[in-house]
């Protein structure tokens, strides 16, 4: 093999600082979503974060928009990611884990990011597709994870509509963790919750 160019040798590492540099901004993003909302998150303020110029954030993402929506996915992809992260062995824990897990992740930095998302998807018409189907994606995902490590069987009556109904209670404390954390209540919830789906979904198979 013939010996490696300079222009080869310094291409790759600066591709290196190039999606190193993008991952900042989008992680930058979705932190400033998750503290400062919409209205607060704009191009400087994410570029600050993150420690890059402005001219270099709008190299990766000429506009707001563009960036936003590539924080939709970043978004997404982290929480299938964290979703799926929960239990690597899959349903061996007992099912008020699984449930305290999943909550977790509910009233967690990400949802609140995707919250904010949410919002500004309502109000911004460049976002709403893109938010609209990200989510539907991670809703169908969230839903068939919880059902693997619950050891649910949907072929039986109410099961699916019972797991739905626990991911619909995650999403509810998530909403009610923005305004106080309320530990202790949660913690309540949760407990029953388990013991409900121990007496709906049975003994796992």
């Amino acid at each position: 093999m013939g010996d490696v160019s300079t222009a080869e040798r310094e291409r790759v590492p600066k591709q290196d600082r190039s999606r190193a540099t993008r991952q900042r901004l989008l992680e930058a993003a979705v932190a400033c979503l998750a503290e400062h909302g919409w209205a607060g998150s704009t191009v400087s303020v994410v570029a600050e974060r993150a420690g890059v110029s402005r001219g270099a954030a709008q190299h990766h993402f000429p506009t707001r928009e563009d960036l936003f929506t590539a924080a939709v996915e970043y978004v997404a992809e982290e929480r299938s990611t964290a979703l799926r992260a929960l239990f690597p062995q899959g349903a061996a824990q007992d099912r008020r884990a699984v449930v305290e897990a999943l909550v977790a992740l509910y009233t967690g930095p990400l949802f609140r990011a995707a919250l904010h998302l949410w919002v500004a998807a309502s109000n911004e018409e460049q976002l709403r597709p893109q938010v609209t189907e990200l989510e539907a994606r991670v809703g169908r995902e969230s839903h068939r994870i919880a059902v693997d490590l619950l050891g649910a069987d949907e072929s039986e009556p109410g099961v699916r509509e019972t797991v739905q109904g626990l991911l619909d209670m995650a999403r509810g404390l998530g909403l009610a963790n923005l305004l106080t954390d309320d530990g202790p209540r949660r913690e309540r919830v949760v407990a029953q919750w388990a013991a409900l789906l121990d007496d709906a979904l049975g003994a796992r198979h």
